[in-house]
């Protein structure tokens, strides 16, 4: 079994990332790039990339299945120092993509280190779901009176002052986590 990947996130604002693929998930990814506030380079056709494309790349992912550009672009990303992802294709790259759920400011990435992906999509939709308009309201007020008390306590020595509001202003708010399994596993004399 494959290692479990060590999650991150990562400061995308400013920096220059090239997505290569034509398909809706080089599409996602894209958006996905811009709304964190990267400068991003689409490159539809395979044919069209040179070396020089990715030379200031920060990051690069890639969605065709295609060992030999998968592996071009892994020599490349060792000698230009950029982060590569292959979507599918683990072998080449640094990065996994995570299942992304979301709202507001808030993102909630999942990660089966691609052993059980549908296991991770369901539990990102089921998330997802969960954090609704009304929780993406609520972190945005949290945010505000995060703000709100720094302005008022801005010395480092009133940060007690500021971590007890912290705390209060969630007081209240709680997540629950539940998980049905499929009758093959729950079962005593299942086969597996």
């Amino acid at each position: 079994m494959r290692l479990p990947f060590f999650p991150v996130g990562l400061n995308l604002d400013g920096r220059a990332c090239v997505v290569i693929g034509a398909d809706r998930e080089a599409t996602d990814k894209t958006v996905a790039l811009e709304e964190s506030g990267a400068i991003v380079r689409r490159i539809l056709e395979t044919s069209a990339l040179r070396d020089e494309d990715l030379a200031d790349a920060f990051l690069v992912i890639s969605t065709p299945q295609d060992a030999a550009l998968s592996a071009r672009l892994r020599a490349l990303a060792d000698r230009h120092r950029f982060l590569l992802c292959c979507i599918d294709q683990p072998a080449y790259g640094f990065v996994a993509m995570t299942a992304i759920a979301k709202a507001g400011p808030v993102r909630v990435a999942i990660s089966t280190a691609g052993l059980a992906p549908r296991a991770g999509k369901k539990l990102k939709e089921a998330l997802q779901r969960a954090m609704d308009a009304r929780f993406a309201r609520f972190v945005t007020e949290l945010a505000r009176r995060r703000e709100r008390t720094r302005a008022e306590h801005p010395s480092p020595d009133e940060s007690p002052v500021r971590r007890a509001d912290a705390i209060d202003a969630a007081e209240g708010f709680e997540a629950r986590v539940e998980f049905e399994y499929p009758h093959w596993f729950t079962e005593p004399h299942a086969e597996r």
